[in-house]
């Protein structure tokens, strides 16, 4: 008895989420279809023009989107940012850098601030329990 591989299929929004696209935007034959793991390894190793310019110029999906403002996705809901936005809607927003965005990154830098700290307190916890243990 042979084993047979089946090829891994994913729906075209996965793949949009895995390229970090705004899966609207796509053409519709990558709408439509169903992408290969095989496909999007092709897609990222070598991206086709559509998705070189979609990479560049958006729309960009809401979590590239957050990335690019420095916020959280949550923090662009409070923003009441809740479409796809292009890379020249982004620029205009740090440009104009409304009231909601500085306090959202202000939140943001918090929290990695704090999340660097607790990771800092384990370390220093797990290297007291190994010196305990010697």
């Amino acid at each position: 008895m042979t084993s047979h591989q089946s090829t891994q299929t994913m729906k075209p929004a996965t793949a949009a989420k895995k390229l970090g696209v705004y899966l609207e935007a796509t053409p519709a034959e990558f709408q439509e279809g169903v992408v290969s793991r095989t496909e999007l390894n092709a897609l990222q190793a070598e991206p086709p023009a559509w998705l070189v310019e979609l990479r560049r110029n958006g729309p960009h999906p809401r979590p590239v989107v957050a990335s690019k403002l420095g916020v959280s996705i949550a923090g662009l809901a409070r923003g009441g940012v809740t479409e796809a936005l292009t890379t020249e809607q982004i620029e205009a927003l740090k440009q104009d850098n409304p009231e909601w965005l500085q306090k959202e990154r202000a939140t943001q830098a918090e929290v990695r601030k704090e999340a660097v700290r607790i990771k800092e307190k384990q370390a220093e916890k797990a290297q007291k329990d190994a010196d305990k243990r010697s």
